[in-house]
Parts: C-alpha cells; structure tokens; sequence
C-alpha cells in the first residue's frame, strides 16, 4: 500500500486547482491521518470497506474538516447549526455532554467517518455506533488537537463561499450552488461522486456523438437544480443561504430561486427586455428576461418550438441549461400536452391555489371508506391493480357529480388538449407475491411491495417473522418508499417489532428523522401525485 498522500489528492476537495501557500501544510497533517487510519488495532475494520484510494480521500476529508473550523469558511457549522435547529442538539448518534461549538470535536469526526463510510459505498450500511468508528476518531482528534493553536488559515479557501450582497446576476448565484455542491469537501462523497458516475455513464452512452458536451452541461445543470444532499435532505441553494448566513442581502433570495421548469415551449414573441414564451404543456405563459438569453437573433417565427430550461430568480425568469428549437410540430404539441410527466413539472406554481390538500383529504376519507376504516391494505400482488381500479370508482361515485358535469369536465380537458392516458396494468407480482397499498395523505395512492413482514398488524396475514428485519430495513432505506409509509410502521407496530424493541433499531429511533433524510434524500419532502387539466381548479386527473 502506498503510504503518501500527495497534493494532487488534497486538490481533489478544492474549488481551486492550483496550489496556495497553506496547502503544503494540511497535506503533512492528510499523512499524519492516514497514518492513524492504517495502523491502528482498528484498522483492519475500515480496510475492509475501504480501498487505498478511499482511505487517502476520507484522510483528506477529515484534515478539510480541521481546515474548514480554522479558515472560518463556515461548511461544517452550517451542517450543525442547521441539526441544532432541526432537532435540538449539534449532531446525531453521539453523547454530546462535552461539545464545543465551531472547535474540533471527537463526536464530529465520528460523524464524519460514518457519513463517509455509508456515501462512498452504499453496498453494507455501516452503523454509527460501531466501536471502530469511535476509537478512530479519538486517536484522529489528537492530532488536531496538536495543530490547532498553530495551523493557519486558508484565507483563499474562504472567498470561494462569499458573494456580493447586491449581486443580481442569476450565474454567478448559480456558480456558488455549483461551488457549494460539487467542489466542498462535505459534499464530496455524496453530490460530486454522483455527478461523476452520472458523466462517465453520458461519456459512455455518447461516444460518438458529437453533443456529448451539451450532455454534459445539461446534466449538471440539472443535478444542480434538482438533488438533495444525504445530510438533511436539503438543496444546494439551502445550504448556500445557510453558508451565508441571515444577515447576507441574498440569503433569502437564494431559498426563493425556484425549481427548474425544463420542456417545450413555444415562442410568442418578445418585447426589449423579454421573450414570451408557453410552456406547452400545461399552457402556462412565462417572460424570460433578456439579460439571460443569448440566441435572440434564432427566434424569428411565432410558435417554433423551443426546448429549454427556465428558473425564477429574484422575481424574474433566467434561462438555465441547454437550448434548441425545432419547427411548429403537431404530433409533439398533442404528445406534451397528453403527458402528465410534462404537466407536472409545473405543479409548484399551483399547489397552493387548486386546493391539493383539501382533494388528498377527501381522497384519504374515501380510501378509509372503502378499505373498512384503514389507509393500508394488504394483497396478493395480482389483486393490487385491481383494489385501485375499484377504489377510484368508489371515489368517483363519492363526488355526485351529474352526467352533464362529467361531460363538462372532460370537455374542460379536451380544451385544454388533454384526452387521458393509457394505463397498462402492472405485473407486481415479478417483483413479490404480496404488496400493499397505501393512501398516503400528503401525496396519493402508493404501492409498496416486499415489505409486508414490517407490519405486524391483525389485517396482515402475510407478515412472517424470519422475513421482519430484511423487510424493515428494505422499508427504511428504500429511497421510493415514503417517509409516511415508514412512520406509519413505526407508529403502528414498533412495539411489535424486535427491530425497534430489542436491535439497533432501537437507537436509530432517537434519529428516525435525520436518517430518512439520509436514506431518502431525494424524496423525503413528498410531492403531491396530483395533476390537475383543464381550466376548473376542480378537475383533476392522476
């Protein structure tokens, strides 16, 4: 095993790529964590999930930590001010009696171990209460602890996470988020490893296209807008505004950038500081500002097709990603406008406004009705398509509505260019011979397969003891399985359950919360499955 770290290695966790004058010095203290790393009693432990290769990186990503507390670039106290505000203490997992806000602590690099171990490789999940953890980290903080009073502070570091407080340029905005996400060391084992694998596949799958690079671009862009951390869930406009702190004039500006909004839309025309464009599939209209566009002198003819991305910032419409165009298209209009995939990217500007909450309770009470007074149903897989379809015709028949305002509504949605889709049934029973469904109250109807043996409930007669744990830790770790079906469980059966009342489950319930952040980050702030068509706020379709 080769024994050095070398500067190249400590760049990695950069956003700068050339050297400074203090990068010398935390590549010596790298070593001497590595050194630790290898030839403790321990050792042997952490070798068996890591390669050489990952043990230079997690010897690099703990010494970043040290270098981040002592340069005050502020990516570490933002992750525990945000915990402290999340849940009333620094951290999770660890005895915190003895913690010392923004000063090296053995409880942080623990932490830090762990979350390295469970982002790096996703194959074992690796308990935060394993003793080798522990013990690493307290032979690690003596090595800090000797270098606090004398290690100096990257003062270059520090200007890559600041911003002008009158700055009103989307991108360089957007350059930050990109900063904070893919070039700082916390979110190096999580965001950027993601990002990478994702390129080598596009690289991979576009050999001999001559695009790759808009791939590439898109892709990244995309990512940028659209994925959640495994630390709290959060995006990386959140921890942005978090780095910056409250008192920063765009730190609420940043929390208020919106999702992105990528499609067809068509071209309507422009004025001299915007372009009007409509997005096609849900007929929205939107003003994209100039200032962010620069193929103006492209758009020539009304109703040409455009595909591209759009984001709000500060109250106004930027252009963000890739962009072309194609001619006026029929068959594509009728396609976008026929896909609920499209129309949905949409949903967050209504949300509020067509009353989803109130549809979801209405829905939730009709699904109790017909499932004798629960919101779960246990069944043979083959009978799961067929519960739905009898459940939406109880629902339906639950509204009153006369012929001549059914006909109205589908009219609605005609007009609209909306004439449904074709549901093929799904053959669930290639994936597990039982299931069940759900109603989950703040998103719809759900499918939850092969993890039945986590309910222990007299409704349940395919729960099996052997198959309990598998199926819980399925249920917990499983990023399509909703934190509401998983709190649903705990509030219903862990007193039933030995993986709650005797296992280590028992102490993942004291952090139950910030470990489905971490398992389902991409999907633990649920999103209502309701799409609405047609221009009546009460017409919806699924």
């Amino acid at each position: 095993m080769d024994k050095r770290i070398f500067i190249k290695d400590w760049l990695e966790l950069k956003p700068y790529g050339n050297q400074t004058v203090t990068d010398s010095y935390y590549l010596k203290i790298c070593n001497d964590v590595k050194k630790i790393i290898t030839t403790n009693k321990q050792s042997f432990v952490l070798q068996r999930y890591l390669d050489n290769e990952d043990i230079n990186l997690l010897s690099c990503f703990l010494t970043s930590y040290f270098e981040d507390l002592l340069s005050e670039t502020n990516i570490w106290n933002s992750f525990v001010r945000t915990h402290q505000r999340l849940y009333r203490k620094q951290l999770p997992f660890y005895n915190l009696e003895e913690y010392y806000e923004e000063e090296i602590n053995p409880q942080d690099i623990s932490f830090l171990i762990w979350y390295f171990l469970n982002t790096v490789q996703e194959e074992r999940f690796i308990s935060p209460f394993n003793d080798f953890i522990v013990e690493t980290a307290e032979k690690i903080i003596d090595v800090f602890d000797k270098e606090w009073e004398f290690a100096p502070e990257n003062e270059y570091l520090k200007t890559f996470y600041q911003i002008d407080q009158k700055q009103n340029d989307f991108y360089i905005a957007r350059n930050l988020i990109d900063t904070v996400l893919f070039k700082t060391y916390l979110f190096y084992p999580d965001t950027l490893f993601k990002l990478q694998e994702q390129e080598i596949e596009i690289i991979e799958n576009s050999k001999d296209d001559n695009n790759v690079t808009m791939f590439l671009n898109e892709n990244r862009d995309r990512t940028l807008h659209k994925t959640h951390t495994r630390l709290l869930a959060l995006k990386g406009k959140e921890w942005v505004s978090e780095i910056l702190g409250t008192n920063h004039l765009l730190n609420k500006d940043f929390l208020a950038i919106s999702k992105k909004i990528q499609g067809f839309f068509l071209y309507k025309g422009q004025d001299k500081n915007n372009i009007f464009i409509e997005h096609i599939a849900s007929g929205k209209k939107f003003n994209l500002t100039k200032k962010s566009f620069d193929h103006l002198q492209t758009l020539k003819e009304l109703d040409t097709i455009l595909f591209m991305g759009i984001v709000m910032w500060k109250d106004e419409w930027w252009f963000s990603g890739v962009f072309f165009q194609q001619p006026f298209n029929p068959d594509l209009i009728l396609d976008e406008k026929n896909s609920l995939e499209s129309r949905m990217a949409v949903n967050f500007l209504d949300h509020q406004k067509q009353e989803t909450d109130e549809m979801l309770k209405k829905q939730l009470s009709a699904f109790k009705d017909f499932n004798n007074g629960s919101q779960i149903a246990f069944l043979p897989s083959v009978r799961i398509d067929e519960f739905y379809k009898g459940y939406i015709e109880f629902f339906n028949n639950t509204l009153n509505l006369s012929e001549k305002e059914i006909k109205e509504a589908k009219q609605r949605s005609r007009n609209d260019g909306f004439f449904g889709t074709n549901n093929t049934h799904k053959d669930f029973s290639e994936v597990s011979e039982t299931g069940l469904a759900f109603f989950n109250p703040n998103s719809g109807s759900e499918i939850a397969l092969a993890v039945n043996s986590a309910f222990p409930m007299s409704s349940n007669p395919y729960f099996k003891e052997e198959d309990s744990e598998e199926h819980v830790m399925r249920l917990l770790m499983d990023e399509s399985l909703s934190i509401e079906l998983v709190m649903y469980c705990i509030d219903n059966c862990k007193t039933k359950l030995s993986f709650f009342t005797k296992g280590v489950g028992k102490k993942y319930l004291e952090d139950i919360d910030f470990l489905l952040r971490f398992w389902k980050k991409d999907n633990y702030h649920t999103i209502p499955s309701i799409t609405y068509t047609g221009q009546n706020e009460k017409t919806a379709g699924r």
